[in-house]
């Protein structure tokens, strides 16, 4: 029943009550009360008692509907948080947070600790849940989202597998974010570094490179050594050849590589003043260095080359040697597999 209609029909019943006891008996009645004397009408004597409990109901309604309005608004406002904890379990940024209803707390305290995955979109959402699932669904899709549209950029720390995603997303089309990632890596992942890197190398020349050399390997680096052709050495000279060198920690296999590549490019006077450097500053270069005086037939220091070094040391090159030395006109790759001679024990 509502409120209004109980007090009109209340109001109703006593009036009746009075009038009708008027219309029957309108003598007074004296009651004496503790000492005091209170004369009335018999009809008021009659509905006093419907006065009273009317009263005593109107209190009980008004602080009945003051308890459940204070418990509906902390169940609006229960219902307020788990919507955001359940958003924050959603973008995986779970918090804990705090519930008024112990029902509620009971089954969502699971929220702080847990992350959610939606396979795909959700009918009947609400349009703030709606929106940041279609947000997610498109980023896993591989689209790019502009994180601040949604009021996800602030929400997400930089470790989020969503913000991860979404930058390798943005990383395929936007040369900009990789000149980004590139100037500041240690502000993002190691997912996002690494593919940024990636797509750099495959358009960058090496006077761009050079810039961000401390942030190359070897595997980087040979992608763009790789990439040199006779019409475009992708502005690769010996000296930036040596700042990259002294920076990346190169394998005996790396050396010899880029030995295969750079005798193609360089001069074999300089190519070989090169690697004589290198090979005098590491070890490592050594088999490198020997492959070119091979690949340039100069016997007379080959065989200087070899009696510096121990007799069981670079024993490939040694037979090599001796088949070289009864004039046969072979070549190393005829004999020697490029990408084996760095397996010997020194190696």
């Amino acid at each position: 029943m509502r409120f209004g209609l109980y007090i009109f029909a209340s109001l109703v019943l006593i009036v009746a009550t009075v009038a009708l006891g008027y219309s029957v008996n309108p003598d007074f009645y004296l009651v004496d009360i503790m000492g005091v004397n209170l004369n009335l009408p018999i009809y008021i004597w009659i509905t006093l008692p419907m006065i009273g409990l009317f009263l005593f109901t109107l209190i009980y309604i008004f602080f009945d509907g003051l308890r459940n309005y204070f418990f509906i608004n902390k169940w609006k406002k229960d219902i307020d948080t788990l919507e955001k904890a359940l958003f924050l379990s959603l973008v995986h940024e779970p918090k804990e947070k705090t519930f008024l209803i112990n029902e509620i707390k009971s089954i969502s305290v699971i929220l702080s600790k847990a992350s959610l995955n939606v396979s795909d979109n959700v009918e009947g959402l609400s349009p703030r849940l709606s929106r940041v699932v279609n947000t997610i669904q498109k980023i896993k899709n591989g689209e790019y989202v502009d994180l601040k549209d949604n009021k996800l950029d602030k929400v997400l720390k930089s470790g989020n597998p969503i913000l991860i995603q979404n930058r390798l997303n943005a990383l395929e089309s936007d040369d900009k974010l990789i000149e980004d990632v590139m100037r500041s890596t240690s502000e993002y992942s190691k997912e996002v570094k690494e593919k940024a890197i990636e797509k750099f190398v495959e358009k960058a020349d090496f006077i761009k490179a050079r810039k961000y050399i401390d942030i190359f390997d070897s595997k980087n680096f040979f992608i763009i050594l790789n990439r040199i052709t006779n019409d475009d050495k992708l502005g690769l000279t010996i000296d930036i050849l040596n700042e990259f060198v002294e920076v990346i920690n190169l394998t005996c296999k790396d050396y010899v590589q880029m030995a295969v590549i750079t005798k193609k490019y360089f001069k074999p006077d300089e190519n070989l003043q090169l690697f004589k450097e290198y090979q005098e500053k590491d070890e490592k270069a050594q088999n490198a260095y020997l492959y070119l005086l091979f690949e340039y037939e100069l016997m007379e220091k080959i065989a200087s080359f070899l009696e510096e070094h121990g007799e069981n040391d670079f024993m490939k090159f040694r037979a090599f040697y001796e088949i070289k030395t009864k004039n046969i006109r072979y070549k190393l790759e005829d004999i020697i597999d490029i990408n084996s001679i760095c397996n010997e024990r020194r190696f």
